[in-house]
């Protein structure tokens, strides 16, 4: 007979959520502070390769498993010219970037891009700009980088040494056009008339584009949900994926509301899913618009742990958003992988923000050394044992209170099945920032009858991180007591943890 407290749930091949897209692992690199200058993108590095390109942080990149590859923004895209990141280095101007007030050198830009990618075996995800340019300037990025030649354009690519077309499938049309904040900011009609052009023209040159309209930058704004149905009206039917942008912070010291950050994650993505089928249904369109989380993360945008921000503005590179992730940042990074396993039916494509230095998994010192945050363990363990068909996934757990979001399970958890070795992987977060929590599994028709290994995130100190000077203080280690007996896995989950429990 189990405890009381004990939570519990039930696998069952038959019962399934969807198949993971691997874009599900994608992340995002912008022109902002240092993600590309002295992030991936450092000439004078020992450890440069030919094309300047950090080696040691691409080998980093390569054990975290990022797949799809959203540039170059985010906000910076809405003031950009990719016109002037390609060419001899030389040539290319340096501009003002409006969004995060600095100076665009211009030194690194499409086709180093395209080269980075390639050699971190990632996709490219480009985003136009729909802010202050519009269909013409779409039109031309895509002929450089996708025509295999016998146009001015095409031919200019070659000329810039690429003479094989670059092959972008990917994307995105824009990028937070409801934002106030964003350059050439518009109306929900403005935008979804430029997208639906935009798009149109986009398929005149590739009928086989995959196209990512812009969703809201977030469920608290103001025109959420109204915006998204305003421009699929336009271009239902010319898109295959909106967007979801998200952020969640620690506030006012309320630890257990963080902790259950994913209850507003899942909120979010269910209500965008009800929103698109509901203009599918108007429409009465055989569609389904699918979704893009093409940023999300943990952002100390105020507070006490906000990374310090420069005087000057319009300095190259300069130190911005460098947050410092604890150990209950991981917790809570690891619940919102969960958040998106558990939706991988619509939820196709995602986009940690970002991937260097910036609010990233992965930091690095100019001249220096690269090191892994914590965030870097639970991203690395869902890309490589999160492939699979999701199993669907309901929980019976002990619930607590929170401040934000009323009565939460302390169990956050889903499981992903390898269709090709019958292995099941059980992603799971405890929430109880104090206490351990029993869990059983029913295995039902799974197949599985013992765990391979279980790997657990937590410490005795939840503020514990990785620095410069102590880059190894948080790693995951290997938890005890796990089992499999009479078709139920049983195991103790540690007070505030991320647990990745493998079963074959």
């Amino acid at each position: 007979m189990s405890a009381p407290h004990t939570a519990r749930f039930t696998l069952d091949p038959a019962f399934t959520v969807g198949t993971v897209d691997p874009r599900l692992f994608g992340s995002f690199v912008e022109h902002l502070g240092r993600c590309v200058y002295t992030g991936i993108f450092e000439p004078d590095h020992p450890a440069a390769d030919e094309d300047g390109l950090r080696t040691d942080v691409l080998e980093l990149i390569r054990e975290l498993g990022v797949t799809a590859i959203r540039y170059p923004g985010g906000n910076f895209v809405s003031n950009y010219r990719w016109e002037d990141g390609v060419g001899p280095v030389e040539d290319r101007p340096r501009r003002l970037d409006l969004a995060w007030k600095t100076t665009e050198t211009n030194r690194f830009g499409t086709n180093e891009f395209v080269s980075f990618v390639r050699k971190v075996g990632g996709e490219a995800m480009m985003a136009v700009n729909l802010g202050t340019r519009g269909v013409a300037e779409a039109l031309e990025l895509q002929e450089y980088v996708n025509h295999p030649g016998g146009t001015e354009l095409s031919d200019r690519r070659a000329a810039h040494g690429h003479p094989d077309p670059h092959g972008i499938r990917l994307w995105c049309l824009g990028n937070e056009m409801d934002g106030p904040w964003q350059t050439g900011h518009k109306t929900a009609e403005e935008y979804g008339r430029l997208a639906a052009e935009t798009a149109r023209a986009m398929r005149q040159m590739d009928k086989d584009v995959e196209l990512v309209a812009c969703g809201s930058s977030g469920s608290s704004m103001d025109t959420f949900a109204s915006w998204e149905a305003t421009v699929l009206e336009h271009c239902y039917d010319l898109v295959d994926h909106i967007s979801l942008h998200s952020y969640y912070y620690e506030q006012e010291d309320d630890r257990d509301s963080f902790l259950a950050s994913a209850v507003d994650t899942e909120a979010f993505i269910e209500k965008v899913v009800a929103t698109c089928d509901h203009v599918g249904a108007r429409l009465k369109s055989k569609k389904r618009i699918n979704l893009s989380f093409d940023e999300w993360n943990i952002w100390y945008m105020g507070g006490p742990k906000a990374a310090p921000v420069p005087d000057q503005e319009w300095g190259e590179a300069p130190r911005l958003l460098e947050d410092n992730y604890t150990v209950t940042d991981a917790v809570v990074f690891g619940s919102l992988l969960i958040a998106l396993l558990r939706h991988a039916d619509r939820v196709r494509i995602a986009c940690l923000a970002q991937l260097v230095n910036v609010i990233a998994p992965i930091m690095t010192e100019p001249g220096g050394p690269a090191w892994r945050q914590t965030t870097f363990f639970p991203f690395a363990a869902a890309s490589r044992h999160g492939r699979g068909t999701v199993l669907d996934v309901r929980v019976d757990s002990p619930r607590h209170t929170t401040a934000r979001y009323g009565e939460v399970d302390l169990l956050h958890a889903t499981a992903v099945r390898d269709e090709e070795s019958g292995g099941v992987t059980v992603f799971a977060v405890n929430r109880d920032r104090t206490a351990a929590l029993p869990l059983e599994v029913a295995l039902g028709g799974t197949g599985v009858s013992r765990v391979v290994e279980h790997e657990v995130l937590s410490d005795a100190d939840p503020d514990a991180s990785n620095t410069l000077a102590d880059p190894e203080r948080v790693v995951p280690h290997a938890g005890e007591g796990a089992g499999v007996a009479d078709g139920v896995l049983r195991v103790t989950l540690e007070p505030m943890s991320w647990n990745v429990i493998r079963l074959a």
